[in-house]
């Protein structure tokens, strides 16, 4: 089976990284794509927002990315059939010191994630910078799904991330593409949420899916629950949109 591998990334925090990587995640595995989430943000706050915890002596990825364990033995099945996770821990602050001077630090996460086999899918949630470990997520991936607030300054930042994502292609010669940008936190009721989409389109084009994410009670409240809002609230706008969105990556990528 062929896998696509795409990091979720905006240096920008609140943006709806972990919401997109736990929703779009579960609708994947819902259309029948086995999908496997990797948190790579040490607040995993994916775990917890799936309802998957990390007990003392179980394997994180932060034990993958030391080489003490393989990814396989860090897998978590999650509530949702065919969605897997890797479980991040807040120890991953100090990876980028654990890691100082070793030439691989980047490559840490490809390497780990090449010889795993039976996914459609593999989503990268990054934390908000573009340090060690969002780098490492961006080498492992084939593609860059960005989400976009829909509120004010919503492009700060970005040039920075393409800047990211053009470093990676030239200088360390990956071939990274730009999967799509993701319209978030979207309220349909105020001229900004227009202004900025509108903004965004103009700047990406076709790269921008047309499903926007709305800013939804249900999506919200999800978390909390520690389950995916398809769970939670099939029925909601939030639950719906995400549905949307996996059905335009279904057929962008053809996995």
């Amino acid at each position: 089976m062929k896998t696509r591998r795409i990091a979720i990334a905006n240096q920008k925090g609140g943006v709806g990284k972990t919401t997109t990587a736990i929703n779009l995640g579960a609708s994947l595995a819902a259309a029948g794509r086995p999908t496997l989430i990797v948190d790579v943000d040490p607040q995993g706050n994916a775990g917890s927002g799936l309802g998957v915890y990390s007990g003392e002596g179980e394997k994180t990825l932060k034990d993958v990315l030391n080489g003490l364990c393989s990814m396989t033995e860090a897998l978590r099945p999650t509530a949702v059939e065919g969605l897997y996770l890797v479980p991040s821990s807040p120890e991953m602050v100090s990876l980028e010191r654990d890691l100082l001077g070793a030439q691989d630090a980047p490559l840490r996460l490809r390497r780990a994630v090449e010889s795993l086999e039976g996914f459609a899918y593999m989503l990268f949630d990054c934390p908000p910078s573009l340090g060690l470990l969002t780098l490492n997520a961006m080498l492992a991936a084939d593609g860059v799904l960005i989400p976009v607030q829909a509120e004010y300054y919503a492009l700060e930042g970005l040039t920075q991330l393409l800047r990211a994502v053009e470093y990676v292609r030239g200088r360390l010669g990956h071939p990274l593409e730009i999967d799509g940008v993701l319209l978030t936190m979207y309220d349909s009721r105020t001229r900004l949420a227009e202004d900025v989409e509108k903004q965004v389109r103009k700047h990406f084009g076709r790269r921008v899916y047309q499903t926007v994410i709305p800013r939804n009670v249900r999506l919200s409240e999800a978390p909390s629950h520690g389950m995916p809002v398809l769970e939670y609230a099939l029925t909601s706008r939030g639950a719906q949109s995400y549905l949307a969105v996996a059905r335009e990556m279904l057929a962008a990528t053809a996995v």
